[in-house]
């Protein structure tokens, strides 16, 4: 594949190379998710994948790329009477940029027209122009939900509908899907994960060799552009080639039961949901006989299938890391060979050879400090040291429980999510306005209420209704969106108690996993000594949260203030990159101040700057034993926020808790 960067400078790019002719060759295959650090040439390997497809030939005019062979009887440029004219040209490489609009992504159509002249008016989308080519795109897990869904539901589909109010437009829309993601910016769902046929994970080699020869090549390219290229012109040419033979290939490579029953075996084994792996794995298999020039799918070919399709299907939360343990699938394969595949075909490597092989791949410690001395606290616990360096060993967190849903009081234009409510492009219809720019919704009932006085100023004389741009209407919608969910933890001495920093590393974990499922952006302040550090600025990546929580120590004073301070910022900084996003504050807490001078005045102080700011708080008190101080009680009345205890964050302990929190902030 034509590129400035070698292939064998990334790990995982074979598989990546692989993984990409794959759904060159069967497109049903369901496309590639290619996961991996920056600078890892995935945009590179994405690009280069379209100078290798096939030219088409397309119907001579129409927007949404017919095959004059086959034209799409549905086609709104249609219909096409075949022989007609036609023309071939390279097949085309469509990216979808991470902020664009349904609109852009479906099509839209005219909807004063339609209303007023009963014509469909549709200007196409990007899923059709990137009908029988590739559409690619970079940081899919930044896209808005909906985006994917739509993107993801056309690919299963092969053909795209958009609708509105009533008219409504079809047309075909089959394409190679390819998407790009840094894991460190945040996960998709597992949902959506499941609805790309295969993922591969690609990481920078470590090895100078390679990474000198990444450079050569990168400054050759630079130099003379056309020069490089050329001189990987009859490789390109030869895949190319490759690529052809192995489509006409394709429909003659037989499955046969044994090499299913290998699959189906491996899925269950493996415990996947649903049945899309299954079709999944057999398809890629199916390919990769085609792809090594055999009519006849081997076990190696279901092997190197597995690995390609199941790692993304068996996370079964955010935390979870894509694998597969090769050894069990190894096991799986031999126990389920079934009968020899040589007995359905003498010669099984076939004319292209064997193309397709799989690439080789606490204990309690930490004292007091000199001269510290443990106090006694609430039930018996022993208090922080009485300098600040005391320092223990992190401790594992508890099991995660179904958290309380704590929501951001009032109505918030943030960018969707699944927490508070917001004005947003989807949910219920609450309303109408004038629209701002393009109409994107209508508001049926609303636009003929403007137009209906005018109807005989306008000279209206038949059954249709005559409508202009000033009566249309917008449908204001309420839906949810996401925050910014800023943990401030406390880390200090009084929290080293074993069994409850454990607790509280679980209620953060539960709180992290509910963020995942509700869109959110998640940031981590802790406090403990005489600093506070910001562990992980504001990000979409839950598990980068968690890992920065798995590893927190603790120990010293508790310097709330500076804690509380640190978070303000924090804030600040991000309500100047999004100002859409509202935030809601989790401070996790005894409510304690030792750090610092005037440490419980300096703390009071600065809470009632979020109090100031209106900013959503929610104060879990972790004080615990028989005597208990209510500091935490008192520190959420200076951020004008709610105290709630370990118990009841949990989904099945109280009820009402957010309409509390709703209620306090009102």
């Amino acid at each position: 594949m034509s590129t400035p960067f070698p292939f064998t400078a990334v790990v995982g790019q074979d598989d990546l190379r692989l993984a990409l002719l794959l759904n060159a060759v069967s497109p049903a295959v369901g496309g590639v998710l290619v996961r991996g650090e920056k600078g890892t040439a995935k945009s590179t390997a994405v690009r280069a994948l379209s100078a290798l497809l096939p030219t088409v030939d397309v119907v001579a005019g129409c927007r949404f790329s017919c095959d004059p062979a086959a034209p799409d009887p549905a086609c709104p440029d249609g219909p096409h009477h075949p022989p007609g004219a036609f023309e071939s040209r390279p097949a085309r490489m469509v990216e979808l940029p991470v902020g664009a609009s349904e609109d852009r992504l479906v099509g839209a159509l005219d909807i004063e027209r339609a209303l007023a002249e009963g014509v469909k008016a549709f200007e196409p989308g990007l899923l059709a122009d990137a009908h029988r080519g590739i559409l690619y795109v970079d940081e899919v897990n930044l896209l808005h939900d909906h985006l994917v869904d739509l993107l993801l539901d056309a690919a299963a589909m092969g053909a795209s509908y958009v609708e509105r109010e009533g008219v409504s437009v079809r047309h075909a829309a089959r394409f190679l899907l390819v998407g790009t993601m840094n894991p460190e910016e945040g996960e998709l769902r597992p949902q959506l994960l499941d609805r790309f046929g295969l993922t591969v994970e690609v990481a920078a080699s470590r090895e100078p060799d390679q990474r000198v020869e990444v450079v050569r090549r990168r400054l050759a390219y630079d130099d003379d552009p056309a020069g490089f290229t050329a001189r990987w012109s009859d490789e390109e040419a030869a895949v190319r080639q490759r690529i052809v033979a192995a489509r006409e290939l394709l429909p003659s490579v037989r499955l046969g039961d044994g090499a299913l029953r290998q699959i189906a075996a491996t899925c269950a084994a493996f415990e996947v949901d649903g049945m899309r792996a299954d079709i999944v794995m057999a398809r890629t298999a199916t390919a990769l006989a085609a792809w090594a020039g055999r009519t006849v799918v081997l076990a190696e070919d279901v092997r190197q299938a597995a690995l390609l399709a199941l790692p993304h299907r068996r996370r079964r939360n955010p935390f979870d890391a894509p694998g597969l343990d090769e050894d069990k699938l190894d096991e799986t394969l031999e126990e389920f060979s079934g009968q020899d595949e040589s007995d359905d075909d003498p010669d099984p490597d076939g004319p292209g050879g064997g193309g397709g092989q799989p690439a080789p791949d606490q204990g309690p410690q930490g004292d007091g400090g000199a001269g510290a001395r443990p106090e006694a606290g609430e039930g018996g616990e022993p208090q922080e040291a009485s300098g600040g360096s005391a320092e223990q060993a992190p401790v594992r967190a508890a099991e995660p429980f179904r958290a309380k849903v704590l929501s951001v009081p009032g109505i918030g234009e943030g960018a969707a999510g699944r927490r508070s409510r917001a004005r947003t492009e989807h949910g219920r219809t609450t309303g109408a306005r004038r629209p701002r720019g393009t109409l994107t919704k209508l508001h049926l009932a609303a636009t003929v209420q403007a137009a209906a006085p005018h109807q005989r100023a306008r000279g209206r004389s038949g059954p249709g209704l005559v409508v202009r741009r000033d009566d249309l209407r917008q449908a204001a919608r309420e839906g949810r969106e996401g925050n910014l969910v800023l943990f401030v933890v406390d880390a200090s001495g009084s929290m080293a108690a074993r069994q409850r920093m454990s607790a509280v590393k679980g209620a953060v974990l539960s709180l992290l996993l509910d963020a995942y499922q509700r869109r959110d952006k998640v940031g981590l302040v802790t406090f403990r000594g005489s600093t506070a550090d910001v562990a992980l600025p504001p990000t979409s990546s839950v598990d980068a949260a968690a890992a920065r929580l798995e590893s927190l120590p603790t120990g010293g004073r508790t310097p709330l203030a500076a804690g509380l301070l640190k978070a303000h910022d924090v804030l600040r900084v991000e309500r100047l990159r999004d100002p859409a996003r509202r935030a809601l504050v989790v401070v996790v807490t005894d409510g304690r101040a030792t750090g610092g001078p005037e440490p419980v005045a300096l703390a009071g102080r600065a809470a009632r700057l979020f109090a100031a700011d209106q900013v959503a708080s929610v104060v879990v008190d972790c004080e615990s034993g028989p005597v208990r101080l209510g500091l935490a009680g008192q520190l959420a009345g200076e951020l004008g926020g709610t105290a709630v205890t370990l118990d009841e964050l949990r989904a099945d302990s109280i009820a009402g808790l957010v309409k509390d929190v709703q209620r306090r902030a009102a």
